[in-house]
């Protein structure tokens, strides 16, 4: 026997505050009274393994829940744990971390984890089958993923297909509805583009147009005041700001020998000088390069008038002109694309036919599986008390395809000697459906790979030798898998290599907590199960022969 999941350790989750449990190989079962939390332990694991975070698992007054387990690592698990670029080690350590607010943080290995890789790894280590698993047997996904994992068949392919498909035919239909509209559109943005190329706007034009266009429209002005102020500095003797400041200089300088403060008055005016004699000099440059040019004028007129014009037309500022034509241009290019009918019902076909291609080897898959997976529920059926009953997998052509494929995958089940096979959705006793789906559960499970897997109250709605033999099957199972089973039956928790006791207490607060049970403890248990709360002496006696009775047949001590 293997342990897969060696320990799980809960902090201020729901209702336990504390606890530290370490699991064994085999079949374990786990019960308790009714609200005690026996399925907390199952919750935990499925939340550690990238099942949706909720605030509501923070315990009353916590800030936050934590949640560990360890596994053995799978030989298969190595090759997962590099690429995603974890540790990998003998053991495989899982931490999650939820907070009162929702949010959720993981660890695979002592590194941040996603909840997609938690799942990832969920789907390597842990098989879950729920207390209700029989209501999935009346809707088709289900079934139909009920026959691929017996079949081993991987349907990513088809479904990615299928997808690439529905998006092909949809993109086709809308260009079809919507043909008259985007060629009005198309028409109008080629009447726009033709008189926006017109123009041809270039990108930083308009900033220069403008520049130049200024300077070419003021030239008489400019030259006018360029002339005035070089007058104004070098004028004649009696005007010019030259004359002036040689003026003012010599009279200061008569006196300098006087007034000492006139020396630095003076080396201001020479630097005042300077200045001006090289402003004088600049506007005579000026003057001599600046030119009328009525005719260029006149043609930077008209194009400024054109961008000013398609500027109020199209309600933007010149200068994004040149975007707008671009954008105009890739809005075309999209609507040519979309009115291409022809090219999108080639690409429609294509990849319908990419779909059955795939759909029809998923098919053949089948078929094989069809006769295996209907004999090894039917023969489980006998053993969970349906004698004579019939499980049939049937495989017809769908009316419609389906991301799941090209089949209609039906389950039929009869459950008495003659009687005529009906889907499972007609059977009307919940405790067939229920022992349909345990048998359904065990066989698929005893074909999988799987090292875990966890059993919740399956075995609803069964009693008697039935419960029995559900204990019989589950330890089977035990044999070469880690099996762990919430039951509310004594005859299934006295098949158990093991026995698990969800406790409730009250105090302050309302805890709840997990416990190995030794023999004595356990006959007990079985007692408080087979009678209810008053522990006689009769049904210690019966849970003691059941103990003995499981033990004597699997010739365990």
């Amino acid at each position: 026997m293997i342990v897969a999941l060696r320990r799980i350790e809960l902090r201020d989750f729901v209702i336990v505050e504390r606890l530290s449990l370490e699991l064994q190989p085999g079949f374990t079962a786990l019960t308790g009274e009714t609200g005690a939390g026996k399925s907390i332990l199952i919750d935990a694991l499925q939340l550690a393994l990238g099942a949706r975070a909720d605030a509501g698992v923070v315990r009353d007054g916590a800030e936050r829940a934590d949640i560990a387990a360890e596994f053995d690592t799978p030989t298969g698990l190595a090759p997962w744990l590099e690429d995603a670029g974890f540790d990998r080690t003998e053991t495989t350590l899982v931490r999650r971390s939820i907070d009162r607010q929702g949010r959720s943080r993981a660890w695979i290995n002592g590194s941040a984890a996603t909840a997609a890789q938690l799942r990832e790894l969920g789907e390597q280590m842990l098989d879950v089958h729920g207390q209700h698993a029989w209501q999935s047997l009346v809707r088709p996904d289900a079934i139909a993923a009920l026959l691929d994992a017996y079949a081993k068949v991987s349907t990513t392919e088809v479904q990615q297909a299928w997808r690439a498909w529905r998006l092909a035919e949809r993109t086709l239909q809308e260009a079809r509805q919507s043909q008259e509209h985007l060629q009005i559109e198309r028409e109008r943005l080629q009447w726009q583009i033709k008189d926006m190329e017109k123009l041809a706007p270039r990108l930083d034009e308009w900033d220069e147009l403008h520049n130049v266009h200024q300077r070419l429209l003021n030239a008489q002005g400019l030259l006018d005041t360029a002339q005035q102020a070089h007058a104004a500095l070098a004028g004649d003797e009696s005007a010019g700001a030259r004359y002036s400041l040689h003026q003012a200089r010599t009279l200061l300088d008569h006196y300098r020998s006087v007034e000492p403060e006139f020396s630095g008055l003076l080396d201001l005016l020479d630097s005042a000088t300077v200045q001006v004699d090289e402003v004088v000099r600049s506007l005579q440059s000026y003057s001599r390069h600046v030119e009328l040019d009525p005719a260029r004028l006149e043609e930077l007129d008209n194009r400024v008038a054109q961008w000013l014009s398609l500027s109020r037309r199209y309600r933007r500022e010149p200068q994004e002109l040149p975007m707008l034509l671009e954008q105009w241009r890739v809005e075309l290019a999209r609507l040519d694309s979309a009115v291409d009918l022809e090219g999108l019902q080639r690409e429609a076909q294509r990849t319908e036919n990419r779909y059955r291609d795939a759909a029809k080897r998923i098919s053949q898959q089948r078929k094989k599986a069809v006769p295996a997976l209907s004999r090894d529920v039917t023969l489980a059926m006998q053993e969970l008390g349906m004698p004579g009953g019939v499980f049939t997998v049937t495989l017809e052509a769908a009316e419609t395809p389906t991301s799941m494929g090209l089949d209609a995958i039906g389950f039929l089940v009869a459950g008495h000697p003659g009687a005529t096979p009906r889907p499972i959705s007609k059977v009307a006793s919940g405790g067939e459906l229920s022992r349909i789906s345990l048998a359904i559960a065990v066989t698929t499970s005893q074909l999988g790979s799987i090292p875990t897997l966890i059993f919740d109250e399956v075995d609803s709605g069964v009693g008697g030798a039935v419960a029995d033999t559900v204990g019989k099957l589950l330890r089977r199972l035990g044999e070469d898998r880690q099996v762990l089973a919430v039951t509310h039956l004594p005859q299934v928790a006295a098949r158990a290599h093991h026995h698990l006791l969800v406790e409730k207490s009250r105090g302050k607060t309302t805890t709840s907590q997990v416990r190995p049970l030794p023999t004595a403890d356990r006959v007990r248990e079985l007692a408080r199960m087979l009678g209810g709360e008053k522990i006689t002496d009769t049904s210690l006696a019966h849970a003691s022969e059941l103990l003995d009775a499981a033990a004597l047949i699997q010739g365990t001590p």
